[in-house]
């Protein structure tokens, strides 16, 4: 008989883009069973968007749950305080079920928001209207990143200049409540919750790294991620800006509209992959609660390892 602890910790399954964590993972939990996945990734939420993203299809899961992904068409948003409220939910169901539910995925953001119970702050939908309107535009978004700089430089350092989902965010939340946007929650990393965390995280040498994500980005430009694109632009409602922003999405759709070449596009969303995923390492290694390894063998074993203790048979 399978017995899940009475006060059990969420498991991760944290790193990089690329660096191989739903292979991991999906391999642990098809050979130790009474494992069901949550994912913590903020564009596999999208219908549709699956070569871009990575998402593993039916041949890969073989028939295991894999929670949080294809919640929203590309031409809906979708909140972070919704994926809180939705991912809570299903861990509660996974645990119903006498299953151990292991969370994995690279949007660091998103594990705090289910890890730390991260407050979502309010929103003002008039003050994001006049700043999306002022987003359209490569200047506008120019702008409006200074104002950030200015207004929360803290929180211009966790961003990239041409993220505009995120800066108007910021922005409205600073604008709206009179109070930075890096100062709203309980702070990065503060167990504010009752949930208690085990968290392996994979760190490959960078050279490792950066050949694993180019040979993806080939197997998805294979793969028929720009047709993909087409695909999505051609649908009468279009993509969201959120869904825009996914990576690669907005070089890929340049190219259909004849403002780039292949490859161009390629170059560029390599560099871009490569500063992701410094970034969500940058994110992660200021949680002090995560376990590091540089081999993936590594990362299976403590993992296996984290599994055994809360499951008993």
């Amino acid at each position: 008989m399978i017995e899940i602890s009475l006060h059990p910790k969420l498991i991760a399954l944290v790193g990089p883009t690329a660096s191989g964590k739903t292979d991991l993972a999906l391999d642990i939990a098809k050979r130790l069973g009474h494992i069901e996945l949550v994912s913590i990734d903020s564009m596999t939420i999208y219908r549709s968007m699956n070569v871009g993203t990575a998402k593993p299809n039916l041949s890969d899961l073989g028939g295991l749950p894999y929670h949080m992904v294809d919640l929203a068409y590309p031409w809906e948003t979708f909140s972070m305080s919704q994926f809180q409220e939705l991912a809570n939910w299903k861990i509660s169901e996974v645990r119903e079920r006498g299953n151990l539910p292991l969370l994995v995925g690279g949007t660091g953001l998103y594990l705090q928001a289910l890890i730390d119970d991260f407050k979502i702050p309010a929103q003002w939908p008039d003050i994001r209207e006049r700043l999306e309107i002022a987003a359209s535009t490569d200047w506008g978004l120019a702008q409006l990143f200074r104002e950030l700089l200015n207004l929360d430089p803290v929180a211009a350092s966790k961003m990239e200049p041409t993220n505009g989902r995120r800066i108007v965010r910021a922005l409205e939340v600073t604008l709206g409540s009179g109070k930075p946007f890096s100062q709203h929650g309980p702070g990065l990393f503060v167990n504010s919750c009752s949930h208690q965390m085990d968290a392996v995280g994979i760190d490959l040498p960078r050279a490792e790294l950066f050949a694993r994500i180019e040979t993806r980005l080939d197997a998805q430009l294979s793969a028929g991620w720009l047709d993909e694109v087409e695909m999505l632009l051609g649908n009468e409602n279009g993509m969201s800006r959120t869904a825009k922003q996914a990576l690669g999405y907005k070089e890929l759709i340049q190219v259909v509209q004849g403002e780039l070449s292949l490859d161009e596009a390629r170059s560029m969303i390599l560099a871009r992959t490569k500063r992701l995923a410094k970034r969500q390492l940058a994110w992660f290694k200021r949680d002090p609660r995560i376990i590091w390894f540089s081999e993936i063998d590594q990362a299976r074993a403590a993992l296996e390892l984290i599994v055994a203790e809360n499951v008993t048979v």
